[in-house]
């Protein structure tokens, strides 16, 4: 039977308590399990923990945890199919994602998700427009009833976070007409539509108070969508993606007051000179509240690398002060992702999540880093491959010149052979002089 909250982490952390998921936030990310809840009280870090929600794991999203990242999975209307979304989800976790958002849109979506959550120890998000849109009949209208009633169904099945495009005004759309690519945000653009077509102010910013009471019942942390971000470079920082912003700022307000985590969703496509004044911009209109943010991509021009160009901006973002990275698989603007891309998505995003936080100094981040170094001198190729973030395939690319055992200690890769490592030239010298018996002068 479906459970209620007693209280949310927030109004838990208010009131002094360090509960077992602020507890287990602090073993996982080796922070104090005081700064956790001083951080969940004071609305800058979120842990996302549906009391229905029985097999999972928590972790804290926020400035003084590590960087966490975001894997999309889900079905489409074109293609449907249960174990397929399970073994993107398992690949995603496997591989390192921390949370996972199930963007179904077709088939069997209550019972994909229910499977989903049921299999997974990481927080799942939702965006509950989609389903809302894919349940209506042909030509049928969907009212602000069908969205706050479908809110309620996916938190008690167990759903942690939630996207809302709450912040999209109507007197925000007209600021669109002057961007190339206009409205790219799914969600953005379904709300936007149902505004024009009723003469109608955004439903979920009107009944805002009643999402609110549904997310405090379960503990669904509520992501502030932003369905005006921009989607290509020309159409960053604008007049539209800001004034939702504020939007945003003033929604993450009245949700802290009513007791409900919240986080906020960034763009998009951002130049990278432009990405630590977004953050920053984000950070003081939203008091703070952790940004989770697309990407952001850093150059339109690379279809079927858009992890890369996202990842770029993703490590410049997590350096400016976001939290919270959503990534972006070789797939992005041409299909729906499949496990390999899911799997390239999540190491590229992995990268850029450790690398920042290695730039902005978390504590024991470069751990790794310094010990598969020392490995790597000491020639410890297997010791290497156990400490890569994807050590399958850095076996593979290693054994595929060198497969046999004795490669696994050899002093060189095909890359110098024996003659030219220069690591390997190196330890010659310190095993017959020292490095430190080196002469600094020449013989006269």
């Amino acid at each position: 039977m479906a459970q209620v909250t007693q209280g949310t982490q927030l109004q838990r952390a208010i009131q002094g308590e360090i509960t077992p998921q602020m507890q287990r936030v602090a073993e996982r990310d080796g922070i104090d399990a005081e700064l956790v809840r001083s951080e969940v009280a004071a609305g800058r870090m979120v842990i996302p923990a549906n009391v229905n929600h029985t097999a999972l794991d928590p972790i804290g999203i926020g400035k003084a945890a590590s960087i966490k990242i975001n894997a999309n999975i889900g079905n489409s209307a074109v293609e449907s199919d249960i174990d397929g979304e399970l073994e993107k989800l398992h690949l995603a976790i496997d591989h390192g994602a921390d949370t996972c958002m199930d963007l179904s849109t077709g088939g069997d979506i209550d019972g994909i998700r229910q499977a989903i959550i049921d299999d997974s120890t990481a927080p799942i998000g939702t965006v509950p427009i989609y389903q809302v849109i894919t349940s209506m009949e042909e030509d049928q209208d969907w009212t602000a009833e069908d969205l706050i009633n479908m809110i309620e169904h996916q938190a008690e099945q167990g759903v942690d976070y939630m996207t809302v495009h709450a912040g999209i005004l109507v007197e925000h759309l007209p600021l669109v007409n002057s961007r190339i690519t206009g409205i790219v945000s799914r969600g953005g653009a379904l709300m936007a539509q149902w505004q024009l077509e009723h003469h109608r102010q955004n439903p979920l910013y009107e009944m805002f108070d009643a999402v609110c009471d549904i997310a405090v019942k379960y503990d669904v942390t509520l992501s502030l969508g932003d369905g005006l971000r921009p989607g290509c470079l020309a159409d960053a920082s604008d007049e539209a993606q800001f004034a939702e912003l504020e939007t945003l700022g003033e929604l993450t307000k009245r949700a802290r007051e009513r007791g409900v985590q919240v986080m906020v969703e960034g763009p998009g496509h951002i130049p990278m000179d432009q990405i630590e004044m977004n953050v920053e911009k984000q950070q003081e209109l939203c008091d703070e509240a952790p940004f989770y943010v697309l990407g952001p991509l850093v150059t339109d021009i690379a279809p079927g690398y858009d992890h890369i160009t996202s990842a770029i901006g993703a490590t410049m973002a997590g350096i400016a002060g976001a939290s919270y990275l959503c990534y972006v698989t070789p797939r992005e603007h041409l299909g729906l992702p499949n496990a390999a891309d899911v799997k390239q998505g999540v190491i590229a995003y992995k990268i850029a999540a450790h690398a920042a936080d290695i730039a902005r100094g978390f504590p024991g981040a470069r751990d790794r880093d310094d010990a598969l170094s020392r490995a790597r001198f000491n020639f410890d190729w297997n010791e290497q491959f156990a400490l890569s973030l994807d050590p399958e395939t850095a076996k593979q690319m290693h054994d595929e010149t060198l497969p046999d055992d004795y490669f696994k200690t050899a002093e060189f890769c095909s890359m110098c052979g024996p003659k030219f490592c220069s690591m390997h030239v190196t330890r010659e010298i310190q095993r017959t002089t020292g490095l430190g018996e080196i002469p600094l002068e020449l013989k006269q």
